[in-house]
């Protein structure tokens, strides 16, 4: 039996949530990744993880508006992030993406 199952569940919450908290950081510290490139490559981006924070608050009972839940995951208002660091997609860029969408739709 590993450790992980011997773990109470508000310790393996606690975890998780420190877990998130390293991956949102490690985000908010690699801007000039792509939020494209990443739904290429992953399937998921920082515009997920808001809408998936968003509908966590939601399940718990926490009324969050969505864009506050934005702000949690940029660091920032959402707008200025993407004036700030958000790329014109590239031709090839949206290519990819829309072959991974097509083969979700089919």
């Amino acid at each position: 039996m590993s450790e992980l199952e011997n773990l109470s569940t508000e310790q393996l919450n606690a975890i998780k949530a420190g877990v998130f908290d390293r991956l949102v950081a490690h985000l908010d510290k690699r801007k000039d990744v792509q939020n494209i490139d990443l739904m290429i490559l992953a399937g998921f981006c920082r515009n997920c993880l808001y809408k998936w924070t968003h509908a966590e608050a939601t399940e718990a009972g926490v009324e969050i508006d969505i864009t506050e839940a934005q702000q949690a995951i940029y660091g920032m208002d959402y707008g200025e992030w993407k004036k700030q660091f958000q790329a014109k997609a590239t031709e090839q860029q949206m290519a990819a993406f829309n072959a991974i969408t097509a083969d979700k739709l089919s």
